[in-house]
């Protein structure tokens, strides 16, 4: 693996160096690493599963051999974040703790055990001229992976990119460096171990912000930009690349309980979805209650949410029953709150409820609970989000959760992935065409 240290040596270097000399050799050990990272990425497409599935296992036994190191990196950061004052939503992203690092562990052995998605071919059929056509399954080339805080994420993207048969470059958050440094000697453990170019996985460890600029200009080397973090970074990335982007923006996430639902299953999803965690994309921020059904549900939803330290903002009909409430302004219904805060409305039907998460909300996750099938069926079409569910928690939207092993990010465009992005979404098709000695006439 490049660990790119000689950048910060290069950008130290104060007045015998200058700030130009500076930028041309950051620019310069960037397009380095892009080169690098084209020329794995053409070695790694035809490995086998077995390679890539051996270095998985062994980035898996790095993470417990080295769990110790892995944690006192942690605390450097930690105590680094809390001096500088970060938001509580961004230092429960960075933190990593026993659990977190046995998910790691976890993720890449299931990552190891899903299907390898490079080379399925499908749809292969005859045609008159006696040409078959199909589809062959390829990885995208090199992923550009610029994210915040969780340092999870750079072995998440490791893993992925790699058993999807991509080199990716990893550009971190700066509060997150000396994690991050931690875990990328793990993946460079596992890819020796497996006999894998160390340039599969690149961690770019400046935290000079220049480096992102770089990377999203570099077309000639970056097939696909994958930016994962707060709304400033994201609309960054949209605005300036030259590379394509698999991208979501917010996670303003919504619970409908219908007025079928059933009121067990409601109080116990509408606490879940917004109390599990609180700094997470897919945690509900709005909660729609059906007037039918307001009276009865909201006093032991809104006593169970004070008494896990949740700030209430409401319609005005929601004041009426819970007078404690504060009163919800427009700007709260398209809010992200990544802290205890909760948005709550009634409303008075399916179609209004529909009609208020496709004006407020994010494209990302959305849930109805109901009894009723023709609302459910008329939720999950109707609501134009990457993941919509019945009778189920928001907080299940994950890659982990829907069986990806991991996810390098949650997309909410439309075109090429949508929703979690796993293996799949992190290649493409392309068409094989099998003859015996055809020509056109």
């Amino acid at each position: 693996m490049n660990d790119v240290s000689m950048i910060n040596s290069t950008s130290s270097s104060g007045a015998s160096g200058g700030a130009s000399e500076q930028a041309v050799a950051l620019d310069q050990t960037m397009r380095t690493m892009g080169k690098a990272a084209r020329a794995a990425a053409a070695e790694l497409a035809t490995q086998s599963t077995q390679a890539k599935n051996t270095a998985l296992q062994a980035m898996a036994d790095a993470l417990l051999e080295q769990r110790n190191e892995l944690l006192a990196a942690n605390a450097e950061d930690m105590a680094a974040a809390r001096e500088r004052a970060l938001e509580s939503a961004l230092v429960d992203r960075l933190e990593l703790t026993d659990s977190r690092i046995d998910g790691m562990v976890n993720g890449l052995l299931q990552v190891a055990q899903l299907s390898d998605p490079v080379g399925e071919i499908s749809d292969l059929k005859y045609q008159p001229s006696g040409i078959q056509v199909g589809k062959m399954r390829v990885p995208l080339g090199v992923i550009g992976m610029i994210y915040e805080s969780r340092p999870n994420v750079t072995m998440e993207a490791a893993s992925l990119c790699l058993k999807s048969g991509n080199a990716v470059i990893l550009r971190g958050g700066s509060e997150a460096i000396a994690s991050n440094r931690a875990i990328a000697r793990c993946i460079t453990s596992g890819l020796e171990a497996a006999g894998l170019p160390l340039a599969t996985v690149q961690l770019v460890s400046t935290i000079d912000r220049a480096a992102v600029g770089l990377m999203l200009g570099m077309s000639d080397y970056i097939d696909v930009i994958v930016p994962r973090g707060g709304k400033g970074l994201i609309e960054r990335v949209s605005t300036e690349a030259t590379v394509p982007v698999i991208k979501h923006l917010d996670g303003v996430c919504h619970v409908y309980i219908d007025s079928h639902a059933d009121c067990e299953k409601a109080i116990s999803i509408a606490v879940n979805a917004k109390t599990q965690r609180y700094g997470t994309c897919n945690t509900m921020e709005t909660l729609l209650v059906a007037s039918e059904l307001a009276a009865e549900l909201l006093p032991e939803i809104g006593a169970q949410l004070s008494a896990a330290g949740v700030e209430l903002r409401g319609c005005p009909a929601t004041q009426a029953i819970l007078p404690d409430c504060e009163l919800a302004v427009d700007a709260d219904w398209a809010t992200e709150y990544l802290a205890p805060i909760l948005s709550i409305r009634i409303v008075e039907s399916v179609d209004q409820a529909i009609e208020h998460i496709n004006c407020y909300g994010s494209r990302h996750t959305d849930s109805i609970v109901t009894e009723y099938l023709p609302n459910a069926q008329r939720f999950l079409r109707a609501v134009d989000s990457s993941s919509v569910m019945v009778n189920v928690s928001t907080r299940f939207a994950d890659g982990f959760e829907y069986g990806l092993g991991a996810e390098i990010g949650i997309s909410t465009d439309k075109l090429h992935a949508r929703g979690p992005v796993g293996l799949e979404g992190l290649t493409s098709q392309k068409y094989i065409v099998l003859g015996e000695g055809q020509v056109r006439k």
